[in-house]
């Protein structure tokens, strides 16, 4: 059975001009019923015919207070979430959001090519990818390393761009559980032309599918 997820693009802060083109690459990805939203009254309703949310690149306050509590019962209940790149620079006054993705934006140098050191190739997002994958992105720093409180599957080499801010130790892709649900995390996915990009597919596809529990791990 195909899972079904929905894919929310609502920004209340900075937008990337790339959601577009996000949006349609999820689409493309097969595997998945996609819905696409940004109409956060639909975040109100029952989630539980989705396999997955995806909250792609959203940014500042997203949710009503209806929605904060229908997502965290959702979550809690087994329901599967993913977010990609801007989806840590959302809901801040939110504490219950910030410890379901596992870290918060704190900033990022200039977007530059750098290098991803895949740490873990036991999960299904980082399962095709090379040891070292050279990739253009902004590389972003987080307020709080998750190490400890998530499984880290990839990390950048700061040695790789200028500006990194979090040193030899950088998370940029992890998962953990919520209760009973999943959770997946890429900071990856700035710009269009990352969507386009076979590896970083591979990577996005892999993430929802275990977010939704169609890929083991």
């Amino acid at each position: 059975m195909t899972a079904r997820v929905l894919v929310y693009t609502r920004t209340a802060d900075y937008r990337h001009d790339s959601i577009e083109d996000a949006v349609a690459a999820v689409r493309g990805l097969g595997g998945f019923t996609v819905d696409h939203t940004e109409d956060p009254t639909v975040m109100e309703a029952p989630l539980e015919g989705y396999a997955a949310v995806v909250f792609l690149s959203t940014s500042g306050e997203v949710l009503t207070p209806a929605g904060r509590t229908r997502l965290a019962a959702y979550v809690e209940a087994g329901g599967g979430f993913a977010g990609v790149h801007a989806a840590a620079c959302t809901e801040y006054d939110w504490p219950y959001y910030g410890e379901l993705l596992g870290a918060r934006f704190a900033r990022h140098p200039a977007y530059q090519p750098g290098r991803v050191l895949t740490e873990d190739h036991g999960h299904p997002a980082t399962r095709a990818l090379p040891a070292r994958w050279d990739f253009t992105d902004e590389w972003y720093d987080f307020r709080v390393s998750p190490r400890g409180r998530v499984r880290v599957l990839a990390v950048a080499d700061e040695s790789s761009y200028t500006g990194g801010g979090m040193g030899a130790d950088h998370p940029l892709v992890w998962c953990r559980e919520q209760g009973a649900g999943r959770v997946f995390y890429t900071a990856l996915g700035h710009a269009a032309e990352a969507y386009t990009d076979p590896g970083f597919r591979a990577h996005l596809r892999g993430g929802i599918a275990w977010a939704a529990r169609s890929a083991d791990q």
